[in-house]
């Protein structure tokens, strides 16, 4: 069974996540900000992790994918950013020229069949 971590701040957004992955066979870990995921993925690295952009700071989400992609552990989980950053007051602050460690985006809200098709293409149930 591949275990995705979701990782944002929203407690609405992670259990609406979690509901959708786990009825359709995923196991779903979670955590509320950078530290908290890095900390999950050493202890048990997952299959795919879901990553808001702004949690504790802005920028978090970003922060956690240049750390992931320098951890030789850690660089090859793919990472999915989930987020409404282009649709804040703080998307001028999002670095639009650099290149920027994830394999693929969605925006919030998330439709459903976006997500599932989207977790399809990187892990297999």
């Amino acid at each position: 069974m591949a275990k995705i971590l979701v990782v944002d701040d929203d407690p609405d957004f992670v259990e609406i996540t979690r509901t959708i992955l786990e009825s359709h066979g995923y196991e779903v870990a979670s955590a509320a900000n950078g530290d908290q995921a890095l900390q999950a993925m050493r202890k048990d690295v997952p299959d795919l992790v879901l990553l808001d952009v702004m949690m504790a700071t802005v920028l978090d989400g970003l922060n956690l994918s240049h750390v992931m992609s320098e951890d030789p552990v850690l660089k090859d989980v793919p990472v999915v950013m989930v987020s409404s950053i282009t649709d804040s007051p703080h998307a001028g602050l999002f670095p639009t020229d650099e290149y920027i460690p994830i394999d693929a985006w969605i925006s919030k809200p998330v439709q459903p069949e976006e997500l599932l098709n989207k977790v399809a293409q990187f892990v297999k149930k």
